[in-house]
């Protein structure tokens, strides 16, 4: 074996998901002792992810070894988080945010042309097809390392761009870690520059906000019976995927699960309205930590699993391309997002997610707002119509902007 071979080590599922665990602890403990981290809403789980990624890194680099993690319990973990999402969900708030749903999926959707120009634009001026640069923009970036794979095939086999599915990894890689970074920080200079009074709320839909020093207390049957309902809007979940796929109407998998939970959980509040009992407050609380143990769990995967290595030979294109792609994103969220989605507390947490959708992913998005609502109160509408948009309109959208970029 040549020394520029890296020796493979595969980590098995099990090993990998109890890493994960322990990376989590390392996120959490180092944010907890870091008052920069804090103050600018950094998520617990983008630190000991991106340690793991680093150090697979240097093993690579120093040590000729290509550690690579089974990671299959991930995309479980975001069926379970969405679908808790779903069960927390009123359809009162539903309705109300019916507006700024409209709003911010008028706001994504303007951003992926814009996202695509640019991409394009900066390709043209490396010498590269300019619809090369379609790989450093929404398709990578909006769309994810899904869209991704089902496009890259069509830019190999019909424009001839060999390395389509490397150029697409490697945005997404760079998109990802940008993504995780610049939420909170947007959500404070929002809340600074605009004097916004946060809300206070304690309420949260992911996660449980304490004082410092202070126990959150859980029951054993708050637990079960959270747990138990998420399984059953997994299942139900899993029935509608598979009859919309018959009907030929193809969703993300956690979309039907969050469908589901929003289905059951307002259909148990309406049956059991007069019907009050201590398990059902219980339930809830059980729900919401559930519900953050799972993002938190799904994030740290995500990032551990990055191959930094990917990046080789395409450093310089890379830096200028999502240098300028980060830069739009977070102008484009602090002069239009903020603004047009209302100028309230819920319109800073809807930006503090607007990067997870135009440079991460749905998880991302969520992360983000939930680190600032666990530092600022929480925003019920931005948790609905962040999710809706992410998995389900916009991935239409960018379906169809794609075909007219190819097609020109």
């Amino acid at each position: 074996m040549t020394p520029s071979t890296p020796v493979p080590i595969a980590i098995e599922g099990f090993v990998s998901f109890t890493i994960a665990i322990l990376l989590l602890f390392i996120g959490k403990e180092i944010t907890h002792r870091s008052e920069l981290l804090r103050r600018y809403s950094i998520p617990e789980p983008v630190i000991g992810g991106f340690l793991c990624a680093a150090t697979v890194g240097v093993l690579y680099y120093g040590f000729d070894r290509m550690v690579s993690f089974n990671l299959e319990a991930r995309d479980v973990l975001l069926l379970y988080f969405f679908a808790g999402i779903g069960l927390r969900a009123e359809i009162a708030t539903l309705i109300k945010g019916g507006r700024p749903l409209f709003t911010l999926l008028f706001l994504a959707s303007t951003f992926i042309v814009l996202q695509n120009l640019l991409g394009m634009g900066v390709a043209g001026l490396y010498g590269m097809d300019p619809k090369a640069g379609l790989l450093s923009g929404s398709i990578s970036l909006t769309g994810g390392v899904g869209t991704t794979l089902a496009w890259a095939p069509t830019f190999v086999e019909e424009l001839g761009i060999a390395n389509a599915m490397e150029l697409g990894v490697a945005s997404n890689t760079v998109g990802l870690i940008a993504a995780c970074v610049i939420g909170g920080p947007i959500a404070r200079y929002l809340i600074q520059r605009h004097s916004v009074q946060p809300s206070g709320d304690t309420d949260l839909d992911v996660g449980v906000q304490f004082d410092e020093g202070e126990r959150t207390r859980l029951s054993y049957y708050g637990v079960l019976w959270a747990w138990l309902w998420l399984n059953v809007c997994l299942i139900l979940g899993y029935s509608l995927n598979e009859s919309l796929e018959e009907a030929g109407v193809r969703l993300p998998m956690f979309v039907s699960c969050l469908i589901a939970g929003i289905v059951v959980g307002n259909l148990g509040r309406w049956l059991a309205r007069n019907r009050k009992k201590r398990w059902a407050a219980e339930g809830e609380q059980g729900l919401a930590m559930i519900s953050d143990i799972c993002l938190g769990m799904f994030l740290t995967m995500a990032l551990m699993g990055l191959q930094l290595w990917e990046l080789e030979g395409l450093l310089g294109y890379l830096t200028v391309a999502m240098g300028l792609q980060i830069s739009l994103s977070v102008l484009f969220t602090v002069l239009l997002v903020y603004r047009l989605m209302g100028k309230n507390y819920d319109s800073v947490v809807v930006s503090a997610g607007f990067g997870g959708i135009t440079l991460g992913s749905t998880a991302t998005a969520i992360v983000n707002m939930t680190a600032v609502t666990q530092q600022y109160g929480a925003s019920h509408q931005a948790f609905i119509i962040v999710p809706l948009v992410c998995g389900f309109f916009i991935d239409i959208v960018n379906a169809l902007v794609i075909g007219f970029f190819v097609g020109l």
